[in-house]
């Protein structure tokens, strides 16, 4: 039998240091470019030489792979947890204001991952498209039950257009203060959805 990919999430508890030099390296790698930082930029930025980050990661490589399998991981099991609602508008209103708080509260990984997952090494990046994938059919289950005559190429791609609006808020929340922005979002990715068909 096939196990979820949700059903992989179980691991160790969180290192803070790791967690730390993820963070730092989230916000460097969005800011410079992964080819930008090298392994003492982001030793400086958490307080360590280059030479002893290699304690917590065996490279630049390892922090970038980790980093976006800790989103894709995150995102999958919170999705399937809010897309199991058995009423399937309450279902959309979950996930999107799960999304939406994440994409808010983090610009640099999201920048991240639509710039540098290519630099991510096999079998890891293979890893994070199939959690990705996982994700996106959460939604798209959730979308099917709330319009039942939908195609699963239209409902598929909807999904994928509105995260292409949940997903810009690097270059949208400007100007907005989080509430409001998090209202704008909601409602235009709602009505979108709703509106598939």
């Amino acid at each position: 039998m096939t196990s979820h990919p949700a059903a992989e999430l179980a691991g160790p508890p969180p290192n803070p240091r790791r967690a730390e030099i993820l963070a730092a390296a989230a916000e460097l790698f969005a800011r410079r470019g992964y080819h930008g930082a090298s392994i003492g930029d982001l030793g400086r930025a958490v307080g360590l030489t280059g030479p002893a980050l290699y304690r917590h990661f065996s490279g630049k490589e390892a922090v970038l792979a980790e980093m976006l399998l800790d989103i894709s991981e995150r995102l999958l099991a919170e999705g399937v947890r809010r897309a199991a609602d058995p009423d399937p508008g309450r279902a959309l209103d979950a996930l999107l204001r799960w999304h939406i708080a994440f994409a808010l509260d983090n610009p640099a990984l999201i920048t991240v991952h639509e710039r540098e997952l290519d630099n991510v090494p096999e079998p890891r990046r293979h890893r994070v498209r199939r959690l990705q994938r996982a994700y996106v059919e959460e939604w798209v289950a959730v979308l099917r039950r709330l319009n039942p005559g939908l195609p699963d190429d239209r409902t598929r791609a909807a999904v994928h257009a509105a995260f292409g609006l949940l997903n810009s808020t690097p270059r949208s929340a400007a100007g907005l203060d989080r509430a409001a922005m998090a209202g704008l979002l909601h409602g235009m990715a709602r009505s979108a959805l709703e509106n598939a068909r």
